[in-house]
């Protein structure tokens, strides 16, 4: 058996049985990202034939059907699973994918795993499993990780511009403290404060306490406001990062 009948033999293998899954099955080419095969109930969904799909270069296959945003997560993710790879080891992520009739993106999760090598052990197909969310709470719940995700990647800059004592200010700022309270714990004037906070928002581009609670939620100076059990609001304090 001559190496393409080895890797039409391990495609037969999976249609055998993909197409009872209660998930989307593709087998991509790991040397191109190429997606050489995919069950019904994913051709279903992206509105397309194999034929069609097997045209498509990888560049061409993931411009049209996924979220390029994703792919600094995802990327990293697959190369290091094939520098590695292991037979055992299988990768996860939420991805963005265009569904045939709806404008907006729906969220899957994926797991992908090498599938066969060639005739020198380098991984040749990839196989992925992927069940879409856009009907589950956790599609919310990977939006809102994705947004806060990009949030951090396109701010990290300016957060970091932040000395030491801005942050520990803007913590205290962002928990409702005024100018006097925290100069008092700090032991600096409300002056002090009142300068430290021009300058942090100078640095960060904002200028609403919205923006400023924004900030330090999301690099975790403070926590979520949550709601004790007597109904009571209180602030936890996240830990300071530096």
């Amino acid at each position: 058996m001559n190496f393409e009948e080895k890797v039409s033999a391990q495609i037969a293998q999976v249609a055998a049985f993909a197409d009872f899954l209660p998930a989307v099955a593709i087998i991509n080419r790991a040397t191109d990202g190429a997606a050489i095969w995919m069950n019904k109930r994913g051709l279903s969904q992206l509105g397309i034939e194999l034929s069609d799909l097997q045209k498509f270069q990888d560049k061409e296959y993931f411009e049209r059907f996924f979220n390029f945003a994703d792919s600094e997560d995802i990327n990293p993710k697959i190369l290091a699973l094939f520098g590695r790879n292991n037979d055992e080891e299988v990768v996860t992520f939420f991805q963005q994918v265009k569904i045939a009739g709806k404008l907006d993106w729906t969220w899957h999760m994926s797991s992908t795993k090498i599938l066969f090598r060639d005739d020198q052990g380098a991984p040749f197909l990839m196989l992925t499993l992927s069940i879409p969310l856009d009907r589950m709470f956790l599609a919310q719940k990977a939006e809102k990780l994705l947004h806060e995700n990009n949030f951090l990647k396109e701010n990290m800059l300016a957060f970091s511009s932040l000395s030491l004592r801005e942050k520990e200010v803007l913590k205290r700022l962002a928990l409702g403290e005024t100018a006097s309270e925290c100069g008092n714990k700090l032991f600096i004037s409300p002056q002090t404060v009142e300068t430290h906070r021009k300058n942090i928002k100078k640095k960060l581009g904002v200028n609403t306490f919205f923006e400023l609670n924004t900030f330090a939620r999301a690099f975790d100076l403070i926590c979520l406001y949550l709601t004790s059990t007597l109904g009571t609001g209180i602030w936890l304090d996240g830990a300071l990062s530096y």
